[in-house]
């Protein structure tokens, strides 16, 4: 277990956000992307501690809104959702998800628990590193 863990608290999670998205618009490289717009609103939005949101170059999804990432340790499950932006239903999306997930040891959230949109807009699901035996 690392420092910032105690028994009574999970381990630390990344929400990485791509912000390089376009969402599919004729964007300049120079002007604000809707990825930063995101990565900015998260930064104000008061996220769980335990939660580090990271910005990322590209999480290859760039024709489908913004892009987020979750992943924790060699044991979690990574997920990429898709589809969201830098308003406020798709911040209250994420900050519930990545709270839904902290909470996991393997960062399997229960379909059922995940919010809507993340149910919907699954990219990617990607195996821990330590695959249980």
């Amino acid at each position: 277990m690392d420092d910032s863990a105690t028994p009574d608290t999970p381990d630390p999670v990344d929400l990485l956000i791509c912000t390089k998205c376009r969402m599919g618009l004729a964007i300049e490289d120079d002007a604000d992307r809707p990825g930063v717009r995101l990565h900015a609103a998260l930064q104000q939005a008061g996220l769980p501690d335990g939660v580090r949101l990271k910005a990322v170059d590209c999480l290859s999804n760039c024709d489908h809104g913004c892009s987020v990432a979750l992943r924790g340790g060699p044991k979690r499950w990574t997920y990429v959702y898709g589809n969201l932006d830098a308003g406020d239903a798709s911040v209250g999306v994420i900050v519930d998800g990545a709270s839904r997930y902290l909470e996991t040891e393997n960062g399997l959230v229960p379909w059922r628990d995940r919010p809507v949109h993340f149910r919907k807009n699954c990219i990617a699901r990607i195996p821990p590193l330590e695959l249980p035996e």
